[in-house]
């Protein structure tokens, strides 16, 4: 099932490389590929990435819509 996430456009929007998010959040860059692409993840993953950008976890919809 491809899961809703603005990961891509936040990242682009922040002028970084697939690369420099990975290496903010402590994952692989071939993970933040999978999950660009809608594939999910586990809720330790989007916590990493959530945090990389910068946000509180309050505000994990800016990130992960269709999450619960």
């Amino acid at each position: 099932m491809k899961s809703t996430n603005s990961v891509k456009a936040i990242r682009e929007s922040r002028l970084l490389s697939k690369s420099e998010l990975a290496r903010k959040a402590g994952i692989s860059v071939l993970t933040i590929g999978r999950i660009e692409r809608g594939e999910e993840c586990r809720v330790e993953t989007m916590r990493k990435i959530i945090l990389a950008f910068g946000f509180g976890l309050e505000d994990k919809n800016k990130v992960f819509q269709d999450q619960e």
